[in-house]
């Protein structure tokens, strides 16, 4: 199945092995999938910079750097989740604005309509949601 036919299902899905040196270039093909899912320029940006951070997370945190990349249009939303074989919980907490990292999840929440996990046995499933389009809807 081609990009263009994955896409057109309203669903992208990649196994992938997450790697430093490639998260520029996730970051560019998820920002493909979420024009092609109708997401505005803005809502783009937020959607890169979310596979950036879950990505990054990973490739900090999780021994095992195997994982499920989705992007799913569900109505006005773009919900982008990213299985990691952790069972470790994400840390959402208030940012040390002295550190050099720490603050990608707390600021990922401020910018989406939701962020999330969800525990599996194998693993975890990290999510956030944002809209589609951030122009504010006409009075």
């Amino acid at each position: 199945m081609s990009f263009d036919e994955q896409v057109r299902r309203e669903a992208y899905g990649a196994a992938i092995v997450a790697d430093a040196d490639e998260v520029a270039w996730w970051r560019n093909r998820v920002a493909a999938v979420a024009t092609t899912l109708g997401a505005d320029p803005a809502a783009t940006d937020v959607v890169r910079l979310g596979v950036s951070e879950l990505l990054s997370n990973v490739v900090r945190h999780v021994d095992d750097r195997r994982c499920l990349l989705n992007l799913r249009r569900e109505g006005p939303f773009v919900t982008v989740r990213l299985f990691d074989r952790s069972r470790a919980v994400p840390a959402v907490r208030a940012p040390d604005w002295t550190a050099e990292s720490g603050r990608g999840l707390w600021l990922l929440r401020e910018m989406t309509a939701g962020v999330g996990y969800t525990l599996t046995r194998e693993g975890k499933w990290v999510w956030f949601r944002c809209r589609v389009t951030t122009a504010e809807p006409p009075d």
